[in-house]
């Protein structure tokens, strides 16, 4: 894993303490073989579910994975800390004994964030990198949290007139003890049939419809086994889902080709077994994006999900579909590559914003293809657009050169205690 000095190395910070942990292993090492060798020297981050961090070069082999423990006796367990000229550094943990070498140190240009869920795409990774002060992929602090925001996104679309169904966001703080109240509340302001969703999770996990009282209470119960927050909101009966993705930076970005994601048989959600336990179909997107890579059919991600490319709506709705991801997209602030996913009713045509993906599966490469952006091609700009986000940082003034700790700050500070 050493350096060339003309190659910039690439850190892909992948897995974390998230229930879609399997699933950002399968993105980074798409992520990993797309890479131009010529241009980037990728080093593996892996981050264990306990959150411990690992790095070595057996990280970028997804056969690996298959045997965790391993992972654990044979990687080299690194902590993160700030490095100089913007770079972050990755610090091997001491050795025991007497003749423990020094440890040893790996230097990362950019971290390429391939997490998803938890910390890894709700802010946290993010704030701390940007306190580091090194560049990252993806959106910054608050286009992250809000994004991972499924009730908070929803609000501030709302807000600005992108419209959304009606919806209710319920703690689980709330739910307890008042469980008659909060069924009566959802029955009262949205009816039947409802879906209810774990506010801040992706990948379909813990998602579920409801018809009934009875099974609206279970799907609730059921969703706070994963989150602390959920949404309640009316179903949309004549449902067509429309995702497109976006690139590029609040100022300057553009809108991917449209898909309408299919489901297996009758399901009427979206599933975690539709996005990501397709099998062979859909595959050789994955194949011909993941470059020299070993893919067994659980890593080929989203790419192995059928859908019709492009979506099969008129223009008309296809340009509005377009206009309102990049509102979205401007709205929360975002950068590099985020997939906005819509449903459409085909009963009446009406559209409305259903979530925001600031690191979605695959990173959506299969829906640039079609633009004849490979994958290579986007996680090469992707790159470029973390340098810019991080100039674009660098150029504000990040402190104010005024030291109230000086003798004259501190008499003042006194003096207003006094008054006081």
């Amino acid at each position: 894993m050493h350096s060339s000095a003309h190659k910039i190395r690439v850190g892909v910070l992948f897995g974390g303490v998230a229930p879609e942990h399997e699933v950002s292993v399968i993105t980074a090492q798409q992520a990993i073989h797309a890479l131009d060798r010529e241009l980037y020297e990728p080093v593996p981050v892996y981050i264990a579910k306990d959150g411990a961090w690992f790095v070595g070069d057996m990280l970028a082999d997804i056969q690996a994975f298959r045997d965790v423990e391993r992972i654990r006796r044979e990687a080299v367990p690194v902590h993160p800390v700030p490095g100089d000229a913007h770079t972050l550094l990755l610090v091997e943990q001491k050795r025991a004994g007497w003749f423990a070498r020094r440890p040893r140190t790996y230097r990362l240009d950019v971290a390429f964030l391939a997490l998803h869920g938890g910390s890894g795409e709700d802010g946290g990774v993010q704030g701390f990198l940007e306190m580091c002060n090194a560049p990252f992929t993806g959106s910054g602090i608050a286009g992250s949290s809000i994004g991972m925001d499924k009730a908070l996104s929803k609000y501030l679309c709302r807000d600005q007139d992108i419209p959304v169904v009606d919806f209710l966001a319920l703690h689980e703080s709330e739910w307890v003890d008042q469980e008659e109240v909060w069924l009566d509340r959802c029955e009262r302001q949205l009816g039947y049939p409802v879906v209810v969703k774990p506010a801040c999770l992706g990948s379909s996990i813990g998602i579920a419809k409801a018809g009934d009282r009875e099974t609206l209470d279970r799907a609730i119960e059921d969703a706070f086994r994963y989150d602390r927050k959920l949404v309640v909101e009316h179903a949309v009966q004549q449902l067509k889902e429309i995702n497109c993705a976006v690139l590029g930076r609040e100022d300057n970005a553009v809108v991917s080709v449209l898909e309408q994601p299919l489901h297996i048989d009758s399901e009427e959600l979206l599933t975690f077994r539709d996005k990501y336990m397709r099998g062979d179909r859909g595959g050789e997107a994955a194949k011909r994006g993941a470059r020299n890579a070993k893919q067994p059919e659980a890593g080929r991600g989203m790419a192995s999900l059928d859908r019709i490319v492009p979506a099969p709506i008129d223009e008309k709705t296809a340009e509005r579909i377009r206009a309102l991801a990049l509102q979205v997209f401007r709205l929360l602030g975002c950068a590099g590559v985020a997939r906005i996913d819509f449903m459409m009713d085909e009963a009446d045509g009406a559209v409305y914003f259903n979530e925001i993906n600031t690191i979605p599966g695959s990173f959506s490469f299969y829906l640039w293809e079609p633009a004849g952006i490979s994958f290579g091609e986007l996680v090469h700009r992707m790159i470029g657009l973390a340098f810019e986000s991080h100039r674009a940082r660098n150029r504000r003034i990040r402190t104010y050169d005024v030291n109230l700790l000086s003798e004259t700050g501190l008499r003042g500070i006194k003096g207003a205690k006094s008054e006081s």
